[in-house]
């Protein structure tokens, strides 16, 4: 069996799905999941994770790091060079989610081997089946992503049977950052479609973006979910409280009517991995609880998600 290291949250996720965690010889910072990932020596690093600074200087950080170095990740060249990986999972997604590929691209050349690079690069939910299959293939256990891929195939059609009975596809906005305002994108306004939502301002199976709040102010969304890239409730709790600064947000059908909620993006939304489908059926009951009464929010101790008003 391969000696895998992981760049990705996801990809550690999709390798535990497929039973290969005692292949697993690496991970990212912010690989936290399953519980034995932390067990696993780190191969990343990023300054401004858990910085404790603001979402605004948050962006400014990563625009400037961006600007100057072209990325906001170093990557433990000794350590993964005495791990001597046979397959590395990274991806070309995103500069700002994990290290970029070029990045890795060079440095697997020069390890011994080279190692397999297997490019993980969703923008759907299809994408991200595909991804668990690429993996699965890569680490030469293809057998195993079909049961998966099965299994989670199953959970996402019974949401949409269920939410084929039901006639209003309320506004929601999946809001991906706050400061400054950022639509979702990629898979983030299908899952909404899905759960019988509609986000206008979503991008889907496209990059998020910025957008201006009068955005927000013009199509008075119904339901507000604060999916904040990378992170969980408790930023967005803080993200909130500024949030209701903005102009005129009281005057949002959201936020007049307590339909605001806080999710943990990190573990859920920004994750392309198996519980992308737990992120489905969070939406199915913020959306439709009484449709989905078994994924409606649980009160104000639910790890998953948490409802404002």
């Amino acid at each position: 069996m391969p000696r895998i290291v992981s760049l990705l949250p996801a990809a550690t996720e999709i390798a535990a799905a497929l039973g290969l965690m005692d292949q697993l010889i690496g991970v990212s910072h912010e690989c936290d999941f399953p519980e034995g990932a932390n067990a696993r020596p780190r191969i990343t690093h990023c300054p401004v994770h858990n910085s404790g600074l603001t979402s605004g200087e948050v962006d400014q950080w990563v625009r400037r790091a961006l600007c100057n170095d072209g990325t906001i990740y170093t990557i433990d060249e000794q350590l993964l060079r005495e791990l001597r990986p046979d397959v590395i999972l990274t991806q070309k997604l995103c500069d700002v989610c994990a290290v970029s590929y070029g990045t890795v691209a060079r440095l697997a050349e020069t390890l011994p081997g080279p190692p397999q690079l297997v490019n993980l690069e969703p923008t759907s939910l299809s994408d991200i089946f595909d991804d668990i299959r690429r993996v699965a293939k890569a680490c030469g256990v293809p057998e195993r992503a079909r049961g998966i891929i099965a299994k989670l195939s199953e959970r996402v059609e019974d949401v949409q049977l269920r939410v084929d009975r039901i006639s209003h596809r309320p506004r929601c906005f999946l809001m991906e950052w706050v400061d400054p305002p950022f639509c979702s994108g990629h898979w983030g306004p299908e899952l909404v479609e899905i759960a019988g939502g509609h986000d206008s301002l979503g991008r889907k199976h496209q990059p998020s973006a910025q957008i201006d709040w009068r955005e927000v102010i013009d199509t008075r969304p119904e339901i507000m979910v604060l999916a904040l890239c990378g992170y969980n409730i408790s930023r967005a709790r803080r993200d909130y409280e500024l949030l209701q600064s903005f102009p005129d947000f009281e005057s949002l059908p959201a936020a007049h009517d307590g339909e605001i909620y806080l999710v943990d993006a990190s573990a859920y939304f920004a994750r392309p991995g198996p519980r992308i489908v737990d992120s489905l059926e969070i939406l199915a009951g913020i959306l439709h609880p009484q449709e989905f009464p078994e994924f409606a929010t649980r009160g104000p101790d639910d790890p998953r998600v948490v409802r404002i008003g």
